[in-house]
């Protein structure tokens, strides 16, 4: 049958069985969630699930550990074949980003107004580690890591 000569109870139909299939494969994962290191947060959990069931992670993994690769992989990118590494200070402010990133999925830059980032001076410290580039790295973190 044709998806042109299909009525729209049909293409409902259609829909919702695909939805129970998705469903079930969602259930028959996280009842494997124990046997992996488990997210400590239900809402890292769900998205863990929802990158697996998408077919973004060929497993089931804990956000966290997503972001901490990417992380990695980022700044491994970032410093290749480059004199101007990050600084010792730099790098603590962005495993402050990477930390937040990884509990909060996003970082704005009014995030960097309440803890933990108040406590190491703010935006104001982020903006004289960082420059103007300050508001395009974090744009840049928040896509690289949660990619």
């Amino acid at each position: 049958m044709y998806v042109s000569s299909m009525s729209i109870k049909e293409l409902k139909l259609i829909a919702h069985a695909c939805a129970k299939i998705n469903m079930k494969k969602a259930v028959a994962l996280m009842e494997h969630v124990d046997q992996v290191k488990c997210p400590t947060k239900e809402l890292n959990a769900f998205v863990s699930l929802i990158r697996r069931v998408c077919g973004l992670d060929n497993q089931l993994t804990p956000f966290t550990d997503t972001v901490r690769r990417n992380f990695q992989q980022w700044i491994l990118k970032k410093n290749a074949g480059s004199h101007n590494t990050f600084t010792d200070d730099q790098h603590a402010w962005l495993k402050l980003i990477r930390d937040h990133i990884a509990s909060s999925f996003h970082l704005s830059p009014d995030d960097l107004d309440y803890s933990p980032f108040d406590s190491q001076g703010g935006i104001g410290k982020m903006h004289q580690l960082f420059g103007d580039d300050m508001n395009e790295l974090i744009n840049e973190l928040n896509g690289e890591l949660v990619a």
